[in-house]
């Protein structure tokens, strides 16, 4: 990533935390309050900003108020399908779907200092044709069930371990992951471990869902 990137494969890596947003933020400054809390709790590698259903407008005034916490805390901050806000707000990057543009168009709007991430599911093919077109990485998954997204496609944990095994492009795992879970993704090969609903949901709030991630990752 931009900012806590992950390099060129060494050994031993560490695994970061991946941290997404609800699609929904009612209110961007208590939220930038909970973010600070939660990215002071320990290391997180990323923040993706993914929003539905609402104006740009307002993807935008969101988007410039929660990127000052997260550079505040040298975390990437990127936004989810929408490389014309990343590029309008000067985010770090764009993760972006099969169904959204390619990396070549991200590219040229987005230019070559910034990371592009894409989704690429269960499959190898995907992953191998995103890092040919000059993704910075590649996201697997759904691992586990999920309560944020319904999940159309199911990963095993052995396509972390392959791709880590044939390639240095980082890899995120993504779908129901938990700090009770998330272990199992980092020893298979993850670079970084994507959590939603277990950051934000998390009964002690997400700065304790944050401590939890770090001891599991760092165990």
């Amino acid at each position: 990533m931009a900012k806590k990137k992950a390099q060129a494969k060494q050994e031993p890596i560490e695994c970061l935390l991946y941290i997404i947003t609800p699609e929904r933020i009612d209110d961007a400054d208590a939220f930038a309050a909970l973010l600070d809390e939660a990215l002071g709790a320990g290391d997180v590698g990323c923040v993706q900003l993914r929003l539905k259903g609402v104006e740009d407008d307002e993807f935008i005034r969101i988007a410039q108020t929660l990127m000052p916490v997260c550079h505040k805390h040298e975390v990437a901050f990127l936004i989810n399908d929408r490389a014309d806000i990343a590029a309008e707000v000067d985010a770090d990057g764009v993760h972006l779907g099969q169904s959204d543009m390619s990396v070549p168009e991200a590219r040229t709007i987005l230019g070559h200092a910034k990371d592009i991430g894409v989704t690429c599911h269960d499959s190898m093919d995907l992953a191998f044709s995103a890092g040919e077109e000059g993704a910075n990485y590649v996201a697997f998954g759904a691992f586990f069930p999920s309560t944020t997204k319904d999940a159309k496609y199911h990963a095993e944990k052995d396509v972390l371990t392959v791709w880590d095994e044939v390639t240095e492009l980082p890899c995120v795992a993504i779908g129901g992951i938990t700090p009770e879970n998330c272990r199992e993704l980092a020893d298979a090969g993850a670079h970084f471990v994507a959590a939603c609903g277990a950051v934000w949901n998390h009964p002690d709030g997400p700065a304790a869902a944050v401590r939890a991630f770090n001891a599991a990752l760092k165990a």
